[in-house]
């Protein structure tokens, strides 16, 4: 009945905020701030695991 508004984006990653541990220095208490870092690790560690796909398969053949 209503049109799906931006399928992929990601949802605030709240048990990750929540489960920061106290007295780390990354400690991020802004949730604007968290969300943006939160997203940008993710994206560097997907991109990570896409290049280490794609070494074992040129390397194994």
């Amino acid at each position: 009945m209503y049109p799906e508004k931006n399928k992929n984006k990601l949802k605030f990653p709240l048990w990750h905020y929540l489960n920061q541990p106290l007295f780390s220095e990354k400690l991020i208490l802004n949730p604007h701030t968290f969300a943006y870092v939160y997203r940008i690790e993710l994206l560097e560690r997907c991109w990570g695991r896409e290049c280490d796909a794609k070494g074992q398969s040129s390397s194994g053949g």
